[in-house]
């Protein structure tokens, strides 16, 4: 029986209106529709307290290669920054915010 990692829209409505959002701000609507099915696989294992990181796939093994692009999206506190890969979140960077919890 496998276990599938639980959706961020279903852990953190409030965050994944927001990135929905930031993202359509953007013009980034691929990504804003896939959002609410992204799930949380691991966190960032930095332990810095004003990192709420986490990733939405596996980690690379080193770095995420030529199909990466960053989007950094403009919230109205702290940073939010994704990782996309062939077109497909694989981190959500999140600096100085409150907890998710």
């Amino acid at each position: 029986m496998s276990h599938e990692p639980p959706r961020i829209g279903e852990l953190f409505p409030e965050l994944t209106g927001e990135l929905v959002d930031l993202l359509h701000a953007e013009g980034e609507n691929d990504l804003a529709a896939s959002v609410p099915f992204l799930r949380l696989t691991q966190w960032c294992e930095c332990q810095d307290s004003f990192c709420k990181s986490f990733y939405t796939a596996p980690p690379p093994q080193g770095k995420y290669g030529p199909h990466h692009r960053c989007v950094a999206l403009l919230p109205d506190s702290g940073m939010i920054i994704l990782d996309v890969v062939l077109g497909e979140i694989q981190y959500v960077e999140i600096l100085d915010r409150p907890s998710l919890s």
